[in-house]
This record gives C-alpha cells, sequence and structure tokens, in this order.
C-alpha cells in the first residue's frame, strides 16, 4: 500500500490534480490519499469573520472555529477531490482519520482542537481500508479526526498522513507544491537524515510548513524503517525525484 498526502494548495492547481489523478488511474499500486486543505479553511474562517492564527505551523483551532475548519477539510475540499477522481475514471470516497482507525487526541489547551494522531502497536490493523481496496475504491481521506468522546480535531495533513502509513505499514508520499526541498540558494536537495535536516533547520533554510513537513516525514522514515518522499506529483511518474527522507 502507497499512502500518499496531497498538499491544500493542489486544490487550485485543477491542472496537476488532473494529471495526478491520471497517474493513479494508470497506477497498479493500492493508494490511499490523505489531504489538508489549509487555504479553503482560511477563506472559510475570514469570509465568517473569524481571525486565524498559527503557531509552529500548525493552526490555533478553537472550538468556535471548528465547524468550518471541519466543512473545509472534510466537506468542501475532500469533494472536490472526489469530484476530480470520479472525473478521471476513478471510484473514491471520502472518509477521516477516525474511518481510517486513526484515533486522535487534543495535542495542548493552547491550540485549542489540534489533534494529534495515536498510533498502536498492539491493535490489529483495521480491515476498512483494505476491504475499499480490494473493491477499487479510492480511499480519500481528510485530516479531520475524532477524539474519545467523539469530538472534534483539526489534525496536520502531514501528520494524519504519517500516522495512516504507520497504521497500514505503507510506503509514503508527500506531494507538494514545489519539486522538492531545497537548500539556501533555491536548489533541490535529493536527499536529507536526521543530520541535514537539523543543520538546515537551524539555520533558517527549513523552516515553517516545510520544517513540519520534513520533520514528519523524518518521524515516518524512522517509525516506519523506510525512507520517505517529498515532491510534486511528477514523483508518481518519477520515482527518482523530490527529496528522499531518511534516519
Amino acid at each position: 500500500m502507497k499512502v500518499i498526502k496531497l498538499g491544500g494548495s493542489l486544490l487550485e492547481q485543477p491542472e496537476d490534480l488532473n494529471a495526478l489523478f491520471q497517474s493513479l488511474k494508470q497506477s497498479e499500486d493500492e493508494i490511499v490519499l490523505v489531504h489538508g486543505g489549509g487555504s479553503l479553511v482560511q477563506q472559510w474562517l475570514s469570509t465568517a469573520g473569524l481571525h486565524s492564527e498559527k503557531q509552529s505551523g500548525l493552526r490555533v483551532s478553537p472550538e468556535p472555529h471548528m465547524p468550518y475548519i471541519v466543512g473545509g477539510l472534510a466537506g468542501a475540499a475532500n469533494k472536490i477531490l472526489m469530484k476530480q477522481a470520479i472525473a478521471s475514471g476513478l471510484k473514491p470516497i471520502g472518509l477521516t482519520l477516525y474511518e481510517a482507525g486513526v484515533n486522535c487526541v487534543r495535542q495542548s489547551e493552547n491550540l485549542g482542537q489540534v489533534g494529534l494522531c495515536q498510533v498502536s502497536s498492539t491493535e490489529p490493523v483495521p480491515a476498512l481500508l483494505a476491504d475499499l481496496l480490494m473493491h477499487g475504491y479510492l480511499p480519500i481521506i481528510s485530516s479531520i479526526g475524532f477524539g474519545e468522546n467523539g469530538e472534534w480535531l483539526n489534525v496536520n495533513a502531514d501528520d494524519a498522513a504519517v500516522a495512516v502509513a504507520a497504521t497500514y505499514n505503507a510506503d509514503l508520499l508527500l506531494i507538494t507544491d514545489v519539486e522538492a526541498v531545497l537548500d539556501g540558494s533555491g536548489s533541490p536537495l535529493s536527499h536529507l537524515n536526521s543530520e541535514s535536516i537539523q543543520q538546515l533547520t537551524q539555520a533558517g533554510v527549513i523552516k515553517d510548513g516545510m520544517e513540519v513537513k520534513v520533520r514528519g516525514a523524518l518521524s515516518a522514515a524512522k517509525r516506519l524503517r523506510r525512507c520517505v518522499r517529498i515532491g510534486s506529483w511528477n514523483v508518481m511518474n518519477n520515482p527518482f525525484s523530490g527529496t528522499q527522507i531518511s534516519e
């Protein structure tokens, strides 16, 4: 199984999105998509007159913001992707992290309803995704999770993808709107490991949302004991493009 995390910026690039789904249609791999939709959520919050802020790349999510965040991610963003997948001849099904078998908890009081995924190494792997894949569906999972008491949680989409990949022992690709992680001069980096990530982060070369993405990929590489790749949708056609993240 391959878990592919789609950056929310792809929602605003229909040509790239169409190319990605055409590539997926040709793929013989079992594919599961996990997506964000930060730009769409920001638009909805702004339209509602709600001020939104981020801390270390994570959107602070007070409870009054959650109807807009859930509507933006599990609603509009998820259905935009389903629409494109159907148009490409695929058979998508929209899910949240709960249906994918990933449990979540609140990360901290300061971040409101921001969620953190919990991956169990002792519980059996949930069967739903395997059943859906066996029947030809393309699972498209939003980064909305549920807490123990059913409360809505806004999970960083990169962290959500890592959790899904860890749960199903799957390969992980992080598809974004840039060719690769870039160095200080704007050139793509083919490979990063723990040491080089630490150096580039301290130097301010890797920062903000890309820092969250790279650290999530490094965490996944350690947990999955395999490399994780970050790149554009071309990674589907060229497995050597993008940036490979290893321990």
